[in-house]
């Protein structure tokens, strides 16, 4: 089984809909069978690389609130983050652009690390107060994921490193008529929206598994026995 995510690092739901679906996986009686690949997907693509204003000016700014109605509704993320056992910490939040954080992904994906930096960056973002559009703090996150840290510079220096990866994601995801995350894509024929509830994907994951096995099973259109040759010689029924 496979499971396409498409999230962004900055994205409150992203991280809240991950560890669901880990929780729900961990419950799992086939979870070995079960591969999870991460897909880039930018919120805001023209977040300033840097910026003087703080996380809640930020979304009063992009939703139209005051800001202290953008701390009540970060508050109420934050309970539902802590829920599932996640601590954000909106206070010292640094808004980011996402872009090099995704094909840092993509490098590390190349070097089998994606679950690793994706959880990293995740936190980083969300708990750590890290600015994720900052090459060094990304190659310090990197690092940390086992890959080499020189290497992680060198890439992010190169501004068409990866990026053919990340733009070839948001493609897929302009095709398949995504417009928010997380969005989950089962098997290429199934889709979850949203951070649903462990219970929703426990629900899904059972309902795929026991239909893509009933699906694997052939059915027998012989209409009646018919002349075979096996492991023991041809059954000539026309010489009995």
């Amino acid at each position: 089984m496979k499971i396409e995510i498409w999230s962004d690092y900055v994205c409150p739901f992203c991280y809240i809909g991950k560890r669901r679906l880990e929780e729900a996986l961990e419950s799992f009686p086939h979870k070995e069978h079960v591969d999870v690949e991460f897909k880039a997907f930018e919120l805001d693509p023209n977040t300033p690389l840097k910026t003087d204003q703080t996380i809640h000016e930020q979304l009063a700014a992009k939703y139209g609130m005051t800001v202290e109605q953008a701390k009540e509704a970060s508050a109420n993320v934050a309970g539902q983050a802590k829920s599932a056992g996640l601590n954000f910490r909106f206070e010292n939040m640094k808004p980011a652009n996402t872009f090099d954080a995704h094909r840092l992904a993509k490098y590390a994906a190349s070097e089998g690390k994606e679950k690793m930096i994706s959880e990293k960056l995740l936190q980083a973002y969300f708990t750590d107060s890290k600015d994720i559009s900052d090459h060094g703090v990304l190659a310090d996150l990197a690092e940390a994921s086992g890959m080499e840290r020189e290497k992680a510079l060198e890439i992010l220096g190169d501004k068409e490193a990866f990026s053919g990866e990340v733009r070839g994601d948001e493609a897929a995801a302009r095709q398949y008529g995504i417009s928010g995350v997380p969005y989950f894509i089962i098997n290429n024929k199934y889709a979850i929206s949203g951070a649903q509830r462990t219970e929703t994907f426990s629900g899904a994951l059972a309902k795929v598994w026991a239909e893509e096995q009933a699906a694997s099973k052939l059915q027998d259109l012989s209409g009646g026995e018919g002349d075979v040759c096996g492991d023991d010689g041809c059954d000539i029924a026309g010489e009995k």
